[in-house]
């Protein structure tokens, strides 16, 4: 009788028991990514008894995800963010690897987005041969191109969100898979505002008549780091864009990305309405596809939701404000001139950015002010991101999740012959 190594007899002992799937993602947009691969997966026969477990979100954990650890370790941005962070970030990746090359070792892993995170798990578990799949491509055709090198040996098949990602990596020599982005499946094609609005007034108990007039949204971001650098400025902009458009009915509203960011925004609010008791503002929890479908205009931080807004078929203007340590390395490793993903995939500036020092009140309300003032250039607009739309439309979570289980199956495969 030929006897096995270790390793492979362990796996071959757990080949005919239940498939697990070890999934990671770092941040709120990760988690939206993730819970439409899961639900995928419990579409697909024979997979039914798939244990699923690892680090997300509500969203992925109402799809079926056993969260051991809380997201909000690894919810941070930026280089200056991240250092502050960073021990609690180390001890977490190592208790995590530690689990997952022990008991908790799952047949496959799946690291969603946060590359700085997953990429280092994906290169231990990969060297134990546990084959590894990364969701969200690094944004080396970006900034820090040099990455490439550790995601070669880190990740057996990246899963591409956008078409022109694959030819990168087939140039490196590795497997790559364009999958779409999975908003562009979920939003549909047509937008319907006033169904958005009534959605908004009804959860926010507003009266028959509320929001009639021009509705402004605006998301400061998911992060405690964001509230606290940029959400400010949002709020005096809102000031200010109020007294550009005094006479005009004029409202606001901002979704609460997650519970610990209401209370910083009820902060600044409360301050807000003291300096502007006239200004009509209202925060709600969660809810940004309704706000944003709702939306004549938009005043977003720079991040996944900008891609949202884009698919909503919206004119917006783009700020982001970060620590000058971190605003100058960035600044450094940079090789596009752009920012915000609407005009990174659409490859010029079809959106304002107006970044660090040029993210003034002042600037910000001009900038919104245009696009109210110009129903022309927003009908462009509209057209354009319709067609990036069409490109980005595929059936993410299921090619992910198919993705996910021929892994899987390949590795029974190989391990009973």
């Amino acid at each position: 009788m030929t006897l096995l190594p270790p390793q492979r007899a362990a796996l071959f002992d757990r080949a005919s028991l239940v498939p697990k799937l070890a999934c990671v993602a770092g941040e709120p947009s990760g988690d939206l990514l993730a819970a439409p691969v899961l639900s995928a997966l419990k579409q697909i026969p024979d997979t039914s008894n798939l244990e699923v477990y690892g680090i997300g979100g509500p969203r992925m954990q109402a799809e079926g995800l056993r969260s051991d650890w809380s997201m909000e370790t690894l919810s941070v941005r930026g280089y200056v963010e991240a250092i502050k962070q960073l021990p609690a970030i180390l001890k977490l990746r190592k208790e995590l690897i530690t689990n997952l090359l022990g008991e908790g070792r799952p047949d496959i892993y799946l690291g969603v987005d946060a590359p700085d995170f997953n990429l280092g798990v994906e290169l231990a578990l990969r060297k134990a041969g546990i084959p590894t799949l990364h969701f969200v491509s690094p944004s080396i055709w970006a900034w820090r191109a040099g990455r490439i090198s550790k995601i070669k040996q880190a990740v057996d098949r990246m899963l591409c969100i956008f078409p022109f990602e694959t030819e990168i990596y087939e140039r490196a020599g590795m497997s790559a898979t364009y999958v779409g982005h999975p908003l562009a499946s979920e939003i549909p094609l047509e937008p319907n505002p006033a169904s958005a609005k009534q959605r908004i007034k009804e959860i926010l108990r507003l009266p028959a008549h509320a929001l009639d007039g021009i509705i402004v949204s605006v998301l400061p971001g998911s992060r405690g780091s964001e509230i606290e650098l940029i959400a400010p400025i949002f709020f005096n902009t809102m000031s200010e864009l109020a007294k550009r458009m005094q006479g005009q009915s004029l409202h606001f509203v901002i979704p609460v990305a997650t519970p610990r960011l209401r209370e910083p925004l009820e902060m600044l609010l409360k301050n807000t309405l003291e300096q502007n008791p006239n200004l009509d503002i209202h925060l709600i929890d969660g809810e940004a596809d309704a706000v944003l479908e709702a939306a004549d205009v938009v005043l977003i931080a720079s991040g996944t939701a900008t891609l949202q807004a884009a698919l909503w078929k919206k004119p917006m203007v783009i700020s982001y404000k970060v620590p000058w340590l971190t605003a100058q390395i960035m600044k450094r490793q940079g090789y596009l001139p752009y920012v915000g993903l609407p005009n990174i995939l659409c490859g010029e500036f079809v959106v304002p950015e107006l970044l660090q020092d040029d993210a003034t009140p002042s600037k910000l309300a001009e900038a919104l002010l245009l696009w109210l003032k110009n129903a022309n250039k927003v009908d462009q607009l509209k057209t354009r991101f319709a067609e990036l739309h069409e490109t980005l439309r595929r059936p993410t979570g299921l090619l992910v999740a198919q993705a996910v289980m021929q892994t899987i199956t390949a590795g029974k495969k190989r391990i009973s012959s």
